[in-house]
């Protein structure tokens, strides 16, 4: 009964919604890149999520297209920025780093940075994959625009993504003009933020190159009242170059480089249950208390890691992409990239001063990238057909420190775990797509993919107990016959697609839509002990190296439409997904003097169903109004983990109103305003704001009460002056205006300790931009 005044609040908002779809569309009459923030340009936004330029209007997929002009708005520096703007989608910096994306579309999502976990979200930047979440959270300092498409994509993309795809747009250099841009920050917490962007002409109409880059600073938002150090700062230093070449009328190639450096503190979370330590001589679990006890959040946790003991990500990669028109129907493309990641980091799990469990974990990976893509283009039909290859080799070496947990009595004993294991994956696809227009009106769009890849994993850990080292455990190796064998493994999936679209009007759309979505299966990057691979099926207890794929078909109508000279829009939509096997890492139990045991399992079908909508409304020239709205019902129809021994559970209270998928909010929505007050020759003053809001939701797999989200609102507001011509503008900004305590994401490790860690969003900030663009 508590949830009825929201949903009837929700249900008559998305009444007016839908009561209003005649009369408005998706795309605003905004233009990608906007001279001034008064004015946001009359022209229509043109996407590439179909890997061709089209309006966002006539693309039959639930997509959003943000801006930079928006993404201004919304003061957003990185990808997290956008968090609570477009509908069923959660975009938050990750679990104990500053660099990580947690990105949930529609109840798909993979918060875990484990390596040997793929993302259930691609992150594409100028078409190139990024295949870990490490990293991922970029800076949008040279973003022509971000485009978020919600459901599964594999037909058109060169990596299969179950659950959306995030594609980010760099602002390409222009081949006949000079253009530079810049800005300069400076907001609470010493936060200073340097923008800087050029494009020129070297050879005109032929040759081009930009240059781009930020600094990020910001000191820490968390102290530790024991030391009084500061913790969840920001130091980023990054830079993009891009060459672009046309030597022809039919050639062009883009040679682009980009490389980002972090060096911060850590990044603290904050306990929200007891912690407990095992007397080794009983096996009981004893309560520990920290010197800092657990209340209300106030942007103070302690920490027993050391000064010294941060974080550290060097990120670097180029990639060439060649365009080629063969002649008026066909043309080629190809995107060739290679990235590194280096990240180093220090967690502290148990987000306190004691050494429950604090790890360091440094990661290295490599991946090639090769994309083919061949393309048709005869009025009526319209076809791209891809080969696509990724290898990726990625090692880390893991030190886990746990002096407070294990005891004798009671005396405290010492205890490390060292970690090195090693992964190669190599991914191979063959996809197509083609749409045909029967009419002006009626088009059918149909796709296929097929993909396979095969992964190779070895790992070694042993601890010091004691100061004794155990015998170590090596997968797979360590395993019975004939497992001891196996460190590979291979898994493929025929993905189909189909689309079938009407256009009543030229300015209108309706699209129905049912395709399939593939994650490939993997092995458990925390096998410590044969117990983390065994399950009991049938009664027989069976070795199971590793874990399975996970698919998802879904379901979508929607529609889309533009009226009253782009002044007014729509697009909404209803989808329904069948995700099955979902590869859940669970808690709970132990397993010898390591301590808890981690398994991985198939252990889910989940149905998903949703509703979305966006509306923009430009009532004058100078007034924008935009909103959003996402519900969003997501539940197992089984959480079946029994097979293993011990059972574990994503409902381990017994409480039968839990077990719920995690980052799924029933509701989000988001209201924003802006409006232009001309100064005559002075130039003008934009005041605007927006309200966000994300409903009630777990923060991982294991419904504990600590790991949840309650429901947060997020109120910003910003007001710009524009110089006349729109050279030189000032912005002042505040964000989480009336100082809301939310979480963005949740820690998990009951088996150890009880761990269950919170991360907070930022505390309320302001910030002052000078910048210029010409």
């Amino acid at each position: 009964m508590t949830r009825m005044p929201t949903m009837l609040h929700t249900g008559a908002a998305l009444a007016a919604l839908i009561a209003a779809a005649p009369a408005f569309a998706q795309d605003v009459p905004a233009a990608a890149e906007t001279t001034t923030a008064a004015d946001a340009g009359s022209g229509e936004i043109v996407v590439v999520a179909r890997r061709r330029e089209e309006r966002l209007l006539d693309v039959p997929i639930a997509v959003t297209a943000l801006s930079g002009n928006d993404l201004a708005k919304q003061q957003a520096i990185d990808l997290s920025g956008v968090q609570g703007t477009i509908p069923n989608v959660n975009m938050v910096q990750g679990r104990g780093s500053a660099s990580n994306a947690n990105i949930f579309i529609r109840g798909v999502g993979q918060p875990d940075a484990l390596q040997t976990f793929d993302p259930a979200v691609g992150v594409y930047v100028d078409g190139v994959y990024m295949s870990r979440i490490q990293g991922a959270l970029f800076n949008l300092f040279d973003v022509e625009r971000v485009e978020v498409l919600r459901g599964p994509q594999g037909t058109l993309y060169g990596k299969n993504t179950i659950g959306g795809a995030v594609n980010v747009v760099s602002k390409k250099p222009n081949l006949s003009t000079l253009t530079a841009a810049g800005s300069a920050t400076y907001g609470r917490f010493d936060q200073i933020l340097l923008n800087g962007y050029v494009s020129a002409p070297l050879v005109t109409d032929k040759v081009a190159l930009s240059i781009a880059g930020v600094w990020d600073k910001r000191d820490g938002l968390v102290t530790d009242p024991l030391t009084g150090r500061k913790y969840n700062d920001r130091d980023t230093v990054a830079g993009r170059a891009i060459l672009r070449a046309r030597p022809t009328e039919t050639l062009e190639l883009i040679a682009a480089g980009d490389y980002t450096r972090q060096r911060t503190a850590a990044t603290l979370g904050y306990a929200t249950a007891t912690l407990t330590n095992i007397n080794l001589l009983t096996g009981a679990s004893i309560n520990v208390k920290p010197g800092y006890p657990l209340g209300r959040y106030d942007y103070r946790t302690s920490t027993s890691l050391k000064p010294g003991q941060g974080q550290r990500l060097d990120h670097w990669g180029g990639s060439l992409t060649a365009n080629l028109e063969l002649n008026d129907i066909f043309s080629l493309s190809s995107i060739t990239a290679y990235r590194r990641l280096k990240p180093d980091y220090y967690i502290d799990f148990d987000a306190t001063e004691l050494q429950v469990a604090d790890a360091f974990v440094g990661v290295r990976q490599r991946q090639f990238s090769q994309e083919l893509q061949f393309k048709v283009d005869t009025g009526k039909l319209n076809a791209v057909a891809g080969l696509y290859y990724l290898r990726e080799h990625i090692t880390s070496h893991q030190e886990s420190y746990d002096d407070n947990y294990l005891r004798l009595g009671a005396v405290p004993v010492t205890f490390t775990r060292y970690i090195d294991d090693d992964q190669l994956t190599h991914s191979y696809a063959a996809f197509g797509q083609a749409t045909y227009d029967f009419t002006d009106q009626l088009a059918l769009t149909a796709g296929l993919r097929y993909t396979k890849e095969k992964k190779r994993y070895f790992r070694t850990t042993y601890t010091v107990l004691a100061g004794a080292a155990t015998a170590p455990f090596v997968f797979p190796n360590s395993l019975p016959a004939p497992f001891n064998a196996d460190d590979t493994a291979t898994f493929d999936a025929w993905t189909p697609s189909a689309t079938l679209s009407f256009k009543p009007t030229p300015d209108t759309l309706l699209y129905g839509s049912a395709s399939k979505g593939f994650k490939s299966g993997g092995f458990n990057g925390r096998v410590n002990g044969l117990g983390d691979v065994t399950q009991v099926i049938n009664g027989v207890t069976t070795v199971v190296p590793n874990f399975a794929p996970e698919t998802v078909w879904t379901y979508e109508v929607g529609a889309k439409g533009s009226f009253l000279d782009r002044r007014v829009s729509i697009s909404a939509d209803v989808f329904r997904s069948d995700y099955k096997d979902f590869q859940a890492r669970v808690g709970g139990g132990t397993t010898g003097v390591a301590g808890g045991s981690f398994p991985v399992v198939n252990a889910g079908k989940l149905r998903i169903w949703g509703v979305e909508a966006e509306l923009a409304v430009r009532p004058t020239r100078q007034w924008n109004i935009r909103a959003n709205l996402g519900y969003l019902n997501a539940k197992y129809l089984e959480f079946n983990d029994s097979r293993r021994a011990p059972a574990f559970s994503c409902n381990p209270t017994g409480n039968a109103i839990t077990c719920r998928p995690a980052f799924t909010p029933p509701i989000t929505y988001s209201l924003g305003s802006d409006y232009a007050i001309p100064l005559g020759e002075m130039g003008s003053v934009t005041v605007g704001g927006d309200m966000r809001f994300v409903d009630k939701h777990f923060l991982s797999v294991d419904n504990r009460a600590g790991l949840k989200e309650p429901g947060y609102y997020l109120f910003n507001a910003f007001v710009q002056f524009d110089a006349a011509g729109g050279r030189y503008y000032v912005r002042g900004g505040v964000k989480n205006i009336t100082k809301t305590l939310y979480r963005t994401d949740g820690q998990e490790f009951s088996s150890v300790g009880n761990i269950q860690t919170v991360y907070y969003g930022d505390p309320r900030t302001w910030s002052v931009t000078a910048g210029f663009r010409f």
